[in-house]
């Protein structure tokens, strides 16, 4: 539940963000597109129900007997993440009414005050994240820069992907939007990172594989290199394709790259509901299921993970390269966009195994 939650969490985020930036953009510089404003709206109320999960299943984990409201008002008043979601919902109301009185979505100032409201919500999120309560202010500034950037980028792919009708001033589009991706691409590795050094030592990432966030985090981590290569294509390759063939159809492409990055989203929000690596919680929790397939029957005694190639682990590693090429030639032989999404996956798989099937 609050996995689901999470991800289209993320989700209205995006729309948000996305929908709002565009249309700053002038005409010349984008497709057609219509993002209709009670999607919008929709967008704004899914903020408040998915930001409350994780306080109503707190309430639940904390109730005593039948006293729901009065665990409510203690978390909304003593928590952080209690005050924070208070701020969400008085914000994300105010948001809600500019979209109902505001009837121009073409004047500039439904933009900018969308944006404003967007960006004080985001405030609120990052005020919640397990980076701000152990990292204060320092976390709160690296999560909130990492989630800015995350929907810069996602919003406007998504909404030009799905909301856009038909693909004319796309060369255009992709003349500005390549750098804007480029630099969002940059500060989310950048604060990825930092965020990474409050919940683990690099030292110890693959020690972290024996565990459930490990797993995941290395699942994200290889879902990144699809999502580059696609973001390549679809920068470089469609834009040179475009020149070619103006008749070319980009749609699908980018709409391809969105389905990455909303397994991205999935699998963050999956890591986010995990224990962060540590010996203790190796000692409570044990190694993770997924993990213990692979090695059943082996001393997992020791969170301790060393990595030495062999020819099964080599020949799935070279296997994964070839998979990536495949995507990059399925382009260039127009096969459908969908064929290569299936072959993105199949890498993730296979290298997946390369890395778990290398382990000593």
């Amino acid at each position: 539940m609050n996995i689901v939650s999470e991800v289209l969490l993320y989700l209205c985020f995006s729309i948000l963000v996305g929908s709002f930036l565009i249309s700053l953009v002038p005409s010349s510089f984008k497709p057609e597109i219509h993002v209709q404003r009670r999607v919008q709206i929709i967008a704004t109320v899914g903020i408040v129900l998915f930001s409350f999960i994780p306080i109503l299943l707190l309430v639940m984990q904390l109730t005593k007997g039948d006293n729901y409201v009065g665990t409510l008002q203690m978390i909304l008043n003593t928590f952080e993440i209690g005050k924070a979601w208070f701020f969400t919902f008085i914000v994300a109301n105010m948001l809600f009414i500019f979209l109902l009185w505001f009837d121009d979505q073409k004047n500039k100032i439904y933009a900018y005050g969308g944006l404003a409201f967007t960006f004080l919500l985001i405030l609120g999120l990052g005020w919640a994240s397990h980076a701000s309560s152990v990292g204060h202010i320092k976390g709160f500034i690296i999560h909130t820069s990492h989630f800015i950037a995350v929907t810069v980028w996602v919003g406007i792919l998504i909404v030009v992907s799905w909301f856009s009708k038909g693909f004319s001033n796309w060369l255009k589009f992709l003349k500005w939007f390549s750098p804007v991706a480029i630099v969002c691409f940059s500060i989310t590795v950048a604060s990825g990172i930092g965020l990474m050094t409050f919940v683990m030592d690099f030292k110890t990432y693959t020690d972290t594989w024996m565990l459930s966030y490990g797993q995941l985090l290395l699942i994200k981590h290889l879902l990144i290199i699809p999502l580059i290569v696609y973001a390549a294509i679809n920068s470089l390759l469609v834009k040179k394709k475009l020149i070619q063939y103006p008749s070319f159809n980009p749609r699908p492409w980018s709409k391809v790259e969105s389905l990455i990055v909303l397994l991205i989203f999935s699998v963050t929000a999956a890591l986010s509901n995990q224990s962060p690596p540590s010996e203790n919680t190796f000692k409570n929790e044990g190694p993770s299921g997924l993990f213990s397939y692979f090695y059943q029957g082996q001393n997992l005694q020791v969170m301790q993970v060393e990595l030495a190639f062999n020819a099964t682990s080599f020949s799935l590693f070279v296997l994964s390269i070839l998979l990536i090429g495949l995507t990059i030639y399925a382009f260039l032989k127009k096969a459908p966009a969908l064929i290569t999404f299936f072959l993105s996956i199949l890498f993730v798989f296979s290298s997946y195994l390369a890395l778990i099937l290398s382990i000593t």
